[in-house]
């Protein structure tokens, strides 16, 4: 385990805290607050501490240098509402400007900082670029768990200079995970969507240990019908990957589960002209967007066995309805079992939260890729780097 903020003295310290504030925009607007709302317990605790806070996250993928549509200033807006006190926002994170901010910081204070990733030195772990995140600060909390396996100077670089601790997201995080590896309850059933294997070929391998069955749903489940030698029409798969789904095929055997069943059309945006074939009969031209009814119910029948369910990826294209049918059907059967519920953060943790079942699972995490690398058993910089409980 790792030093919480609850394991040092934060009064009347200055905290630069990660967290993962990586939130959808629209209209120059938060779509989405969970990220923000996930850090909320560990900001409130440092505020009524008595600490000064200044907060730093990253925001989409800028390359290295500005970009005025992924500005924090939407973020401090819904920050502000959320905690109910004014947050402020600098307009960089380094420099004379970001200095300035921190410098008329007092206890109970918070602060964002610009988009981490408008400098190059962030994704590159730079050092110098480090010792200015962490430049004037008495502590480093982490709490973004869903940034924890990069190591980025604001993730692993400042975790090097200051005294490092989890906050309250990162802990349960860790807690969660390490009791899903060691201690599931069996029988245990893992459904993966999504549209790569190439990114979760590791966690799949160390599942098929572990899970009583594998399901396979989404784009994902197009390349193990390629590997069997079935059509999928101008669907979407990894070419690349045929032969490791093969091979995830041979080792699972009967444990896994794929589409019997699956909802085509010549494009999404005709969702009018869909149809539901069986997966042996996917027509040239066509496009596979969704699970069909009878997967639907035989994955549902298997799920009622279960005990422990972990969930990574949608089962379709689930973010243009009504190819999000299957993916609200499995998110719903969820509620009703009589299982522990695991859900992988990035876009299963959306469609959950799009099904409003999320308060209904045992943990949707905040980390889509650190939730699977955490899984495979890789080491995570943003985790190693922080102060182990004594």
């Amino acid at each position: 385990m790792k030093k919480t903020v609850k394991d040092v003295d934060i009064q009347g310290k200055k905290v630069l805290m990660r967290v993962d504030f990586n939130v959808p925009l629209k209209d120059g607007e938060v779509a989405d607050d969970t990220r923000i709302r996930a850090a909320l317990p560990t900001i409130r605790y440092l505020v009524d501490g008595g600490a000064a806070v200044t907060l730093c996250s990253h925001l989409g993928r800028p390359k290295g240098k500005p970009d005025d549509a992924l500005r924090m200033d939407p973020v401090a807006e819904r920050l502000s509402e959320l905690l109910g006190t004014e947050v402020k926002k600098a307009d960089d994170c380094i420099g004379d400007k970001a200095a300035s901010a921190r410098a008329g910081l007092k206890p109970g204070n918070v602060l964002l900082l610009e988009n981490t990733r408008f400098h190059e030195g962030e994704k590159a772990n730079d050092d110098d670029f480090a010792e200015e995140l962490a430049q004037g600060a008495d502590l480093f909390v982490n709490d973004a768990f869903g940034a924890a396996h990069r190591a980025h100077a604001s993730t692993e670089g400042v975790a090097r200079l200051l005294p490092a601790v989890a906050g309250f997201l990162m802990s349960r995080e860790i807690e969660v995970l390490d009791h899903l590896i060691a201690n599931p309850a069996p029988p245990v059933v893992a459904i993966f969507g999504g549209v790569k294997i190439s990114d979760k070929i590791g966690v799949l391998e160390r599942l098929l240990d572990k899970a009583d069955t594998l399901m396979i749903g989404g784009g994902m489940a197009n390349t193990f019908f390629l590997a069997k030698g079935l059509e999928i029409g101008d669907s979407l798969a990894e070419t690349d990957s045929l032969e490791t789904a093969g091979e995830i095929l041979e080792k699972a055997g009967d444990r896994i589960m794929l589409p019997v069943d699956v909802v085509i059309a010549e494009s999404p945006d005709r969702p009018e002209g869909r149809k539901t074939v069986a997966v042996d009969a996917v027509p040239g031209g066509w496009k596979i967007l969704d699970i069909g009814p009878e997967t639907v119910k035989q994955f549902s029948d298997k799920l009622k066995e279960a005990k422990t369910v972990l969930w990574n990826g949608p089962m379709g294209l689930f973010e243009t309805a009504p190819f999000d049918e299957g993916t609200r059907a499995i998110a719903e059967m969820l509620t009703r079992l009589d299982a522990d519920t695991y859900i992988g953060g990035g876009d299963s943790a959306s469609a959950v939260n799009g099904a409003g079942v999320a308060d209904k699972m045992t943990h949707v995490s905040t980390g889509g890729g650190a939730f699977l690398e955490y899984l495979e058993g890789r080491t995570l910089p943003g985790v190693a780097a922080l102060a182990d409980a004594s």
